[in-house]
């Protein structure tokens, strides 16, 4: 019997990708489980920059980094799917040269069978590919497809992906149990973890040159915000011990000399006296010259002045707060977590921890179901007003959400859509008269307004900044539908422009 599994995390297939802390934690996660049950596993990340043989193959010591190791990915130009023909821009398989990955999937001789990963549902052509090369190379592989694609897609998946077997939601139970079928392995799972704490920590030092890792304190999210899908793929939300998490940065401080991370978590700090903060009285005591990061928008609603002086002590660099809209009944309809008295709040508690301005990013949504371009730019001013930068998050329609259903129902979008439709980069819901320069503006602008809080120019009139926006754009592009009706749909709901009489610093 062939005990070696290998685990591929395929190519990104897009318009555009770099580098935030982008590591596929959750396969990493069960690559511990098979270890810690005597399987051997190979990795080979299509995504990883640091790789040393991508390095070789580019002719480089190593990878062009921005800040706290983020930096853009090795890409190829490919030709765009049918559907992205009308698309004015240049569409790419992030990663690996095709032939680099040929060479590493033959050098690592035959597995017993091969565990693929995936990320975002429109990234799905990437999945084909890689599924494609394993059965060029090893006809008769077992090949298992995993991960967000596969649990938010799984008939699409099965129907299109190539794999011999989809996993959908948290693979590692699952992952062992068909691997154990696959290869003739009979094993007792009632001892199998129930708990996070109990899980392997996840096998990061199968890379060859790892400059940061990625940490969940917590699985799922207790928020059901409009457009997220959390919840169907980490399932229910809880926790692991304090004690636990800091016992997974001591080892990656320690063994793998790891001064980065990222937290994965979707909602860091809910609970955060509880837990969070012990964390946090911990990382500040052993006093590591390590850094941290926050991906994923915090809550507002959470962040008081223990917790932000907190953060600023034990090394938080990338702060990235959930805004989403100024909007009032936007902010409610979503799920209640922000607001702009909290989202105020929460920016001067940090400016009182430490913070600069220009050091916080804050995620303005924009080409939400019935959301209308003054709606954005409304957003973006109120945002910049208070020193923070803007990052511009357009929408994508995520299976299983409540703006799915929405726009499916009340929008036109595709009842049967093909998962690359719900690529952000192609603005599945574009309001009536907007175009793709539309929105190539409202990013430019936010390039702009960012660049200027660099230099620590803040325009704090809301009012007028948005105004003055608004003279970027046409009255076509500005009348765009700006309501949105319930999901229960017996009639329809206005979104009202966000009150002028806001809160400032």
């Amino acid at each position: 019997m062939n005990d070696t599994i290998l685990l591929v995390n395929p190519w990104i297939t897009d318009f555009a990708a770099y580098d935030y802390w982008l590591k596929p934690l959750g396969m990493l996660y069960i690559a511990g489980v098979l270890r810690a049950h005597d399987y051997r596993v190979g990795l080979i990340d299509c995504m990883d920059r640091c790789d040393p043989d991508l390095l070789t193959w580019q002719g480089i010591a190593s990878p062009k980094n921005r800040l706290y190791g983020t930096g853009k990915f090795y890409r190829e130009i490919i030709p765009k799917p049918a559907v992205y023909q009308s698309v004015p821009r240049r569409y790419a398989r992030y990663g690996f040269p095709l032939s680099l990955f040929r060479e590493k999937l033959k050098r690592c001789g035959r597995p017993g069978a091969a565990l693929v990963t995936s990320g975002m549902t429109y990234w799905y052509p990437g999945v084909q590919l890689v599924i494609q090369e394993i059965r060029r190379a090893y006809p008769e592989l077992p090949i298992v497809l995993g991960g967000i694609y596969a649990t938010l897609c799984r008939e699409h998946a099965i129907a299109t992906a190539g794999a011999d077997y989809v996993i959908a939601g948290e693979g590692e139970l699952a992952a062992l149990q068909l691997v154990d079928r696959l290869l003739g392995v009979k094993r007792d799972y009632s001892h199998f973890p129930k708990q996070l704490d109990e899980l392997p920590l996840p096998a990061f030092d199968l890379y060859q040159n790892l400059k940061y890792a990625t940490v969940m304190t917590s699985r799922g999210c207790p928020l059901k915000c409009s457009f997220c899908a959390s919840n169907l793929v980490s399932g229910k939300y809880r926790w692991r011990t304090p004690a636990n998490v800091v016992s997974e940065l001591e080892f990656y401080y320690e063994k793998l000399g790891i001064c980065e991370y990222a937290f994965y978590d979707d909602a860091l700090l809910t609970n955060h006296k509880n837990h969070l903060q012990i964390i946090l009285d911990e990382i500040i005591r052993r006093k590591w010259p390590v850094t941290f990061h926050t991906p994923n928008g915090l809550q507002c609603k959470l962040l008081d002045q223990e917790i932000a002086n907190k953060m600023y002590r034990a090394g938080f660099m990338s702060l990235r707060l959930s805004y989403e809209s100024g909007n009032p009944e936007r902010q409610k309809d979503i799920c209640k977590k922000s607001n702009d008295d909290y989202f105020v709040n929460a920016v001067h508690h940090l400016y009182r921890a430490g913070y600069r301005v220009g050091d916080i990013d804050a995620y303005v949504m924009a080409a939400l179901p019935g959301q209308s371009i003054e709606e954005v730019l409304w957003s973006m001013a109120f945002v910049h007003a208070q020193g923070v930068k803007i990052r511009l998050a357009a929408f994508s329609p995520i299976p299983g959400t409540v703006e799915w259903q929405r726009a499916k129902l009340y929008f036109g979008f595709p009842q049967d859509a093909d998962p690359l439709l719900t690529n952000n980069s192609i603005l599945p819901i574009k309001p009536p008269g907007t175009t793709f320069q539309t929105f190539e503006k409202l990013s430019l602008l936010a390039k702009r307004l960012n660049e200027e809080l660099e230099r620590q120019v803040v325009h704090s009139d809301v009012k007028r900044l948005a105004r003055e926006m608004k003279g970027h754009f046409s009255k076509l592009e500005l009348c765009g539908i700006s309501t949105a009706k319930k999901l229960h749909g017996e009639r329809s709901r206005t979104i009202k422009h966000p009150s002028t009489s806001l809160r400032m610093n």
